[in-house]
This record gives C-alpha cells, structure tokens and sequence, in this order.
C-alpha cells in the first residue's frame, strides 16, 4: 500500500544536522503517525509521498520546508524576576511562556546579563536543514475515528 492521504504510516527514522551529529530517532517501529494530517514537517512528509512498506532512503529538508528560518525578532529580553527565583538560569534551558496573543510557547534562554535575560521563541530547530535517514515500516488505512482526530490512536482505539 503505497502512503498518501489518510493512511497511518509507521516509521523507524535517525534524524541528523548538518555535522551529523543525531538530534532525534526512533528504531523500535512506534513511531506512526496520519499522513496528510500535518503531524510532522511537510518536507519530511512530501518525501513520504508514494512510498510503501520496506522502502529505505535519506532525504535532507531545507529550515523553509521543517521548522522556518531563524526569527531575530523572536529574540526577546525580560527582566529576571519573571523566571523562578531558586533557579540558576543558563543558556539552553527551556521554558513554557505565554506570548502576547495569549498562547503557551516554549522559549529557549540564549543569554543571562545582570537582570536581563534574552529568550529565544524559535523553535530549537529553526534555520537548520534536517537530514533524515528513514525506514518505512508499514503503511495501513486509517480508522474513521483517526481521521476525525487528525492523529493516530494507539491499540484499542482513542486514549485521550
């Protein structure tokens, strides 16, 4: 069954930056997911297009087709006391925010001055080109209420 629209694919997958140093994997065959239903990045997901179960190959996604190119004015200063008191802050730790429109965000701290500390609201992986080496493990129809979600159900159906 080749993967398009609708089908729940499964996939084991190394994913690698340009150095190719390994940002993320899955090999043990649970990572599966609705195509069609934007659950992962859209180069990822056109590169899927058409394959069928057993199917290996590589492909690299470009910042504009995974997470964007890096966003300056997602760069942003906030005062020191709108972080946790007790907590030693460094650059790279991650906290949940909420932005302007009200929406949670995850932001990265990129530097800590004095009283000042500059928050990154790029997702971690915007601006890099992703290099994906990918296995399609299987391809099956998906169920009417998967559809309806817009995301794959584990086994005995809907756990949410």
């Amino acid at each position: 069954m080749q993967i398009s629209a609708n089908k729940v694919v499964t996939l084991d997958y190394t994913l690698t930056d340009e150095a190719g140093n390994v940002i993320d994997e899955s090999q043990s065959g649970d990572f599966a997911y609705l195509h069609g239903s934007h659950n992962i990045i859209p180069g990822l997901e056109s590169a899927l297009d058409t394959k069928v179960a057993g199917d290996e190959f590589s492909v690299s996604v470009a910042p504009e087709d995974a997470y964007g190119a890096h966003d300056e004015g997602k760069l942003f200063t906030v005062e020191r006391d709108k972080f946790p008191a007790d907590v030693a802050l460094q650059p790279g730790m991650q906290f949940r925010a909420q932005g302007g429109d009200g929406q949670g965000m995850l932001v990265t701290i990129a530097n800590v001055e004095g009283d000042e500390v500059t928050v990154d609201g790029n997702h971690p992986l915007a601006g890099v080109t992703l290099n994906f080496q990918v296995k399609v493990i299987d391809v099956r129809e998906a169920t009417e209420e998967e559809m309806q979600h817009g995301h794959v159900h584990g086994p005995g159906g809907h756990h949410h």
